[in-house]
């Protein structure tokens, strides 16, 4: 009979991913030994090992967590039937937040991809495509031309150009929030520069 997993076996390897993925971002995947990840998540490095067997599935780990959770959004929006620029909106409101609750996943997911296995490559790359088809059919709902035109996917494409890369310059402690920039590159999307208005004043927390 196969042993089950200790209570809190889930939370501990979140966790880890968290710590790990906050390390590979900040010292990048190669500068990072297992070493300084189980010192950074306090456990010994036989526990680490528990939970993974080298670094490089670590690395997978973190990346196929990061990408199975936007495939899942884009499942929640799905479910709220909305009509075609109200979806659209909430699909791109869902990603910005998204990136900026985890911004660390999605900068190992942009530049330590690179260094995993060719199979683990093509599994993550298969969600994507899911998940910016199902972005493309929001575009071609809203202007049904675009597809017959062969124009949803790149137009796809230039929106999450706009989103993927928030993460490089937009500060967690400046004047901009990623909640204030949803409805900005949603509005800049669908109407161009003309259409962007600034985020109302967010109330003056105690």
């Amino acid at each position: 009979m196969a042993r089950g997993r200790a209570p809190g076996f889930e939370n501990q390897r979140e966790e880890i991913l968290d710590a790990a993925a906050r390390l590979f971002a900040h010292k990048g995947y190669a500068g990072t030994s297992m070493n300084a990840v189980a010192e950074a998540c306090e456990v010994s490095k036989p526990t680490l090992y528990h939970y993974v067997k080298d670094k490089q599935e670590l690395l997978a780990q973190i990346c196929e967590t990061h990408v199975l959770g936007l495939a899942e959004l884009v499942k929640d929006v799905q479910a709220l039937q909305l009509a075609g620029e109200p979806h659209l909106r909430a699909l791109i409101g869902r990603f910005v937040q998204s990136y900026g609750q985890a911004q660390n996943q999605h900068r190992v997911l942009t530049e330590d991809v690179k260094f995993l296995s060719e199979e683990d490559q093509q599994r993550l790359l298969k969600v994507e495509r899911e998940v910016v088809n199902a972005f493309a059919e929001a575009v071609a709902a809203v202007r049904p031309e675009l597809k017959q035109e062969k124009l949803h996917k790149p137009l796809t494409m230039l929106l999450f150009g706009m989103i993927n890369w928030t993460f490089t310059w937009l500060k967690p402690d400046g004047d901009l929030s990623y909640e204030d920039m949803a409805p900005m590159v949603a509005d800049l999307f669908f109407g161009g520069l003309g259409a962007v208005s600034a985020p109302t004043a967010s109330p003056v927390k105690d």
